[in-house]
C-alpha cells in the first residue's frame, strides 16, 4: 500500500511532543516511516518569578501543531486524514500541574525550569535516601505544602503535562513510566512508584491532615506497550477544531521527552545511551537492571527507560536558548545590512566555521543560563560571557564556546557516571536541534565524552518520533517482544547514521574549557547577585 492509502485506512501512528519552544507531531506509517509532520511555536513566560504556559497556551499549541501537521497530509497526499491507528502524547518532564476536583487548576503550570523547590528538595532528598532534582513534581508538591499553600488540600489530581493533555484526551489519569520517574522515585523491580518512599512521604504531612494520599492525586503508572485509553469524542474536538477527526482512536501511554529521547536513538537496552539537546540538554544511560550507583549524587537523577530499565541522567535546564539569541543577533545585523537571511543557513554557516576555532575555545567563556541549573547548584540563572584581555576573540572561537558550553552543565554530569563510577556504555547517540548541520555538535560531544557518538539521518524527528513510535509498539502487542527488540528489529534495521570518533586533540581542548567553565561559575554565582533588576 501507499502512503495515501494508509493515511486514509488509519495505518498510521501519530506522535505529538510538546517541546519548551515548539510542540512537533510527526505521522508514521506501521514501519515507523516517517509520513507527515506538523508544528507550533510556543514560549514560556515568567510571571512571578514562575516560568510558565496557561492553559490557552497549551490548548491552542496542540489544536495549532495538529493543523500543521493535517495541511502537511494534505499538501502532500491531497486528503485529510479522520482517523490513526494509534496516538501517544508527549511532552517535557518534570513541572507541577494541580487540579481539584472539578478539574480546576489550583495554581499556574509549573515547568521544569523553575528551580524555587531548594528547602523541598533539599528535605525530601534527605528523608528518601535519594536525589529529588528540585524540578521533579514531588518537590513542587512538598514546596507547596511547606510553604502552607491553601489550595493544597483541595488536590485531586497533580501531574505533568504530558499526563494532563492525555487525560483530557481520554478521560484517564495515567502516565508511561518514564515520565513517572520524574514525578517520583520509582521501585525498577515493581515498576511502580517507591512504596516505602511513598509511606515516608505521608508520614512527613500526616499532620496536615489533608483529605488525599499520594497515590490518589498522583497519575497511575503504565508500561511502554500497555494501553492507556482511546480518544473520546470531547478529545477529539479539542484536538481538532473541524470536527473531522473521528473519536475512538487507541492511545499509548503519555511519555516525557527523556523516554521518547531514548526510543527515537535507539537507547533502551543496558549499556546504551543518548544526549538529548535542545532549550535543555540531558543525556541518559541505560543500567542494567541490578546495577546501583556506589553513591547519591546531587548532579545525577535515576529515572527509567520507557519499560522500566534503571537509566543515570545527566540534566541540565539550560541548552541552546543563549546560542540562538546570539544567532538571532546575527540575524538582525544582515538585515540591517540588507541581506536576506535564510535561518538554516545561518546557523549551518556559523556552527561549520566554529571547527576553525581552537580546541580550547581560545580563553572565551560564555554561560547560557536562562535559568537556575542544579547540576552547577545555581537557583538562579544570567546569560553571560565572558573573556580575558588576552583571549582569542575570534567568530570561529564565539561560536565554538557556545556550541560547547551548551554541552557543559551535562557534561559535568556525564564525567561522574564516565569517570568516576565508570558505567559501561557500549554506544551513545545524540539528537535534537543541536545536531542538524552534521559533523559539528556531534564532533563536540564525542570530544566531552571522549567515546564515539553516532547520529541518525533522522535525529531531527526527535521525541514526537519516538512516541509514535511507542503507539505503534503498543499495536504490535505481545508478539513483538521487549522494546528494545521491537527497536532493534522492526524500526533500527533499516536506519543509517552517522558515527564520529573523538579527535584526541579535541578532547584535550574540551577539557581545558571544561576547568575554565568550573572556575568560572563563579562568575555566575556573582552575577546573580549584582543583577537584580
Amino acid at each position: 500500500m501507499g502512503a495515501k492509502e494508509n493515511i486514509q485506512e488509519g495505518k498510521t501512528a501519530l506522535g505529538i511532543e510538546f517541546g519548551s519552544t515548539r510542540i512537533k507531531a510527526v505521522l508514521t506509517d506501521t514501519q515507523g516511516h516517517v509520513l507527515a509532520t506538523g508544528f507550533h511555536d510556543w514560549e514560556n513566560r515568567l510571571i512571578d518569578d514562575i516560568w510558565t504556559y496557561t492553559l490557552d497556551d497549551i490548548h491552542q499549541g496542540l489544536r495549532g501543531c495538529y493543523r500543521s501537521l493535517v495541511a502537511n497530509v494534505k499538501e502532500q497526499y491531497g486528503i485529510i486524514p479522520e482517523t490513526y491507528g494509534a496516538l501517544g502524547i508527549s511532552a517535557m518532564m518534570h513541572g507541577i500541574l494541580a487540579f481539584d476536583k472539578a478539574g480546576t487548576l489550583l495554581s499556574p503550570f509549573e515547568t521544569w525550569r523553575n528551580s524555587n523547590t531548594q528547602e523541598a528538595a533539599d528535605a525530601l532528598t534527605e528523608a528518601f535516601h535519594f536525589n529529588i532534582p528540585l524540578r521533579w513534581t514531588i518537590a513542587h508538591i512538598y514546596q507547596m505544602i511547606l510553604e502552607n499553600r491553601s489550595f493544597v488540600k483541595d488536590f485531586s489530581f497533580v501531574t505533568t503535562l504530558d499526563s494532563f493533555i492525555h487525560w483530557e484526551l481520554t478521560g484517564r489519569k495515567v502516565t508511561g513510566i518514564g515520565d513517572a520517574a520524574g514525578i517520583f522515585p520509582i521501585d525498577s523491580e515493581k515498576l511502580d512508584y517507591d512504596e516505602k518512599m511513598v509511606e515516608t512521604f505521608q508520614t512527613l504531612i500526616r499532620d496536615k491532615k489533608y483529605p488525599w494520599t499520594l497515590r490518589e492525586i498522583l497519575p497511575e503508572v503504565l508500561l511502554a506497550g500497555q494501553e492507556a485509553g482511546v480518544l473520546t469524542e470531547a478529545g477529539a474536538k479539542l484536538l481538532d477544531e473541524t470536527g473531522t477527526l473521528k473519536a475512538g482512536i487507541p492511545m499509548c501511554p503519555p511519555e516525557g521527552d527523556a523516554g521518547t529521547g531514548m526510543v527515537a536513538t535507539n537507547s533502551v537496552a543496558p549499556g546504551t545511551g543518548n544526549i538529548s539537546a535542545g532549550t535543555s540538554t540531558f543525556a541518559m544511560l541505560v543500567l542494567d537492571q541490578d546495577k546501583k550507583l556506589s553513591k547519591l549524587y546531587r548532579e545525577i537523577d535515576m529515572v527509567t527507560t520507557p519499560d522500566g530499565y534503571p537509566v543515570a541522567m545527566s540534566h541540565a535546564n539550560n541548552g541552546t536558548s543563549d546560542l540562538n539569541a546570539w544567532v538571532n543577533l546575527f540575524k538582525e545585523f544582515l538585515e540591517l545590512m540588507g541581506q536576506p537571511v535564510d535561518m538554516g543557513e545561518l546557523y549551518g554557516k556559523l556552527y561549520t566555521n566554529s571547527l576553525k576555532g581552537d580546541k580550547d575555545c581560545g580563553g572565551l567563556l560564555p554561560y547560557g543560563y536562562f535559568s537556575g541549573e542544579g547540576i552547577t547548584h545555581l537557583n538562579e540563572g544570567r546569560p553571560l560571557f565572558a573573556r580575558t584581555p588576552d583571549s582569542r576573540f575570534t567568530l570561529s572561537n564565539f561560536m565554538r564556546a557556545h556550541l560547547y558550553t551548551s554541552l557543559g552543565a551535562v557534561k559535568l554530569g556525564l564525567d561522574i557516571l564516565l569517570k568516576d563510577e565508570k558505567v559501561p556504555v557500549k554506544s551513545i547517540t545524540g539528537h535534537g536541534g543541536l545536531f542538524k548541520t552534521k559533523g559539528v555538535a556531534q564532533s563536540y560531544l564525542a570530544a566531552a565524552v571522549n567515546a564515539p557518538v553516532t547520529v541518525m539521518d533522522n535525529a531531527s524527528e526527535g521525541g514526537p518520533w519516538g512516541e509514535a513510535l511507542l503507539a505503534l509498539y503498543m499495536l504490535r502487542g505481545k508478539e513483538a517482544g521487549s522494546l528494545g527488540e521491537f527497536l532493534q528489529k522492526e524500526i533500527f534495521a533499516d536506519q543509517s547514521g552517522t558515527t564520529v570518533e573523538p579527535d584526541p586533540a579535541d578532547v584535550a581542548g574540551f577539557e581545558t574549557f571544561t576547568e575554565h567553565y568550573k572556575e568560572g561559575i563563579a562568575l555566575e554565582r556573582a552575577a546573580i547577585e549584582a543583577m537584580k533588576w
